[in-house]
């Protein structure tokens, strides 16, 4: 059973209870491959990253996401900020009853090599995918258009379910 249920565009979606949250993720590839995560949360694949702390910048909690969940020790300034997805509907419904909007700070990275990925408790699986690949597979819906504008270009060609 799910942790956690994510909305985007929902006409119905459940109301927050908790103050507005602000995330890093990261569109990191490999020639040519996206990396996604398979979330335990939600059983679902999702972009790398996490929460903002109030103590850091955006750009130092991409580095900090990426070495907690894969064990990549990448600096910061190797990341380029390049969208922010900030609209009222992208919520995240946890079954604690907390339930918060999102907004998500985009990042881009390209790899040379493929790295050694080390799994974090947070994740089932990593992998790296080609485009093709992509529509095979059910990505978190906060994650599915940062997916469609920044590594495939172009909208709409997801199949994504809703929640």
């Amino acid at each position: 059973m799910p942790i956690v249920t994510f909305y985007r565009g929902h006409p119905n979606p459940p109301k927050t209870t908790r103050r507005t949250h602000l995330g890093a993720n990261v569109i990191l590839t490999c020639q040519g491959r996206l990396l996604l995560e398979k979330r335990r949360d939600s059983d679902t694949w999702g972009l790398v990253g996490g929460g903002v702390k109030n103590y850091e910048t955006e750009e130092q909690a991409i580095s900090r996401e990426v070495y907690e969940e894969l064990g990549l020790r990448i600096p910061k300034e190797r990341f380029r900020r390049v969208k922010v997805y900030g609209e009222p509907g992208r919520i995240a419904a946890y079954c604690d009853g907390s339930i918060w909007r999102m907004v998500i700070v985009a990042f881009i990275l390209d790899l040379e090599e493929e790295p050694e990925l080390k799994i974090s408790p947070e994740s089932r699986e990593l992998r790296f995918f080609r485009p093709e690949e992509l529509e095979k597979i059910q990505i978190v819906v906060t994650h599915s258009d940062i997916v469609e504008e920044l590594f495939l270009q172009a909208p709409g060609r997801l199949h994504i379910q809703k929640s």
